[in-house]
């Protein structure tokens, strides 16, 4: 008997289901592409100087030395030493779970190459110092923890959010890494090591990366899924 009932989402197949998110992924990728691109052409033409002069004056006017101290803190969780410690950490730990380790290691071993790439092609100079504190002695365009706390939270939480079967821890997941990341990128704004675009820049190129290693795993996953990749004598 022909069952005429719309099908639900979870009534797809696994590789129907993994092929929208796939399709729906590369989108995204490609829209943060064309983001990035956009902003890194500003940037060399320099028709983003006043929106970053604009958005620093903004932010340093309310600058108080409580929130410069909690700005200090935040920023370190997105600093390179922080995020290559945990990162090996956790791969080492979750070699059970060999599928999360690869990616995690894929994921945050790109986003360094990016990271060193994109400032060696850039090579724009860090804003003028704010608070008296040394600057790190890198490129500006694009921040390094902008892009690499994109990578390791967000690849973290889509690894963590994957085994829970409830919705509504799946969306604490994700609200927590979005905090996360959001307050990083904050911090280098607000301590004056980086112009807003070079945070903005970095969230685009780290999602491209992100939305990249996903789409590869989700394509694997759907090959393997896929009714035409399993034998003969196999059962649907």
């Amino acid at each position: 008997m022909i069952n005429d009932s719309p099908q639900t989402k979870a009534d797809l197949p696994l590789y129907r289901r993994t092929g929208l998110r796939l399709i729906l992924g590369l989108a995204a990728a490609v829209g943060a592409l064309i983001v990035f691109a956009l902003l890194s052409d500003w940037v060399l033409e320099g028709e983003t100087k006043h929106f970053d002069a604009v958005v620093l004056d903004a932010i340093h006017r309310h600058a108080t030395p409580q929130f410069t101290s909690l700005m200090r803190l935040l920023t370190h969780l997105g600093s390179t030493t922080f995020l290559l410690i945990v990162s090996v950490l956790l791969v080492f730990q979750g070699l059970k779970r060999q599928r999360a380790a690869v990616l995690l290691a894929i994921t945050m071993a790109g986003a360094a190459l990016l990271i060193w790439v994109l400032k060696a092609e850039f090579q724009r100079p860090r804003p003028v110092p704010f608070f008296e504190f040394s600057h790190p002695t890198t490129y500006s365009f694009p921040s390094g923890h902008a892009l690499g706390a994109f990578c390791f939270y967000g690849a973290l939480a889509a690894i963590i959010a994957d085994r829970m079967p409830k919705r509504r821890w799946r969306m604490i997941t994700w609200t927590v890494a979005v905090l996360v990341i959001g307050s990083i990128g904050f911090s280098r704004i607000y301590l004056g090591v980086h112009y807003p675009s070079d945070v903005i820049a970095g969230y685009a190129a780290g999602f491209v990366w992100v939305m990249t290693v996903a789409s590869v795993d989700r394509l694997l996953l759907r090959r393997r899924a896929s009714p035409m990749s399993r034998e003969p004598n196999e059962k649907a």
